[in-house]
């Protein structure tokens, strides 16, 4: 992907997670008081509770983010990943998907999940060509618009795949 680069949580950043996010959710679905408390304070939801943000930089400007939330201490979540439509179908998703992912396994992560929903064709695709597999969500979710769970194992994972 010439000229894009994937870039870790800097706060400047922080309202363009908040913009990207917004953009998509609010275009699909209806946006959700979970929502609004990561996207409120994303510095204080996700990274300072031991999770990472990613921004996918084409030029300064910021055209993609993924969260990496931490659940437990091996675990996390792959959460809140949104593309510009301006920059879709590019590969821009894969390349901060991954990023989150090999961020994960450098943590000594163990594994990551998702929610989603089955009516997000092109996500879904993406999130397999990542590693994920469908599996039984062994939580309630706190989300009305998540009718798919997720999973990811890390182990045996280097940081190039």
């Amino acid at each position: 992907m010439s000229g894009v680069r994937v870039v870790p949580f800097r706060r400047e950043y922080a309202a363009d997670f908040r913009r990207l996010n917004l953009d998509w959710i609010e275009r699909l679905f209806k946006v959700e008081a979970a929502d609004l408390k990561v996207l409120d304070d994303p510095e204080q939801a996700i990274v300072a509770k031991g999770g990472m943000i990613f921004f996918a930089l084409d030029g300064d400007t910021v055209v993609g983010t993924v969260a990496m939330v931490r659940d437990s201490g091996q675990r996390y979540e792959l959460a809140k990943m949104a593309v510009a439509t301006t920059h879709q179908r590019r590969g821009i998703g894969e390349m901060i998907g991954a990023a989150g992912v090999d961020w994960v396994a450098e943590q000594g992560g163990r594994s990551v999940f998702l929610q989603s929903n089955t009516k997000l064709d092109n996500a879904l695709r993406l999130y397999e060509r990542l590693g994920f597999r469908r599996a039984v969500d062994p939580n309630a979710t706190e989300y009305a618009r998540c009718d798919i769970y997720m999973e990811l194992t890390i182990s045996g994972r280097t940081a190039q795949g």
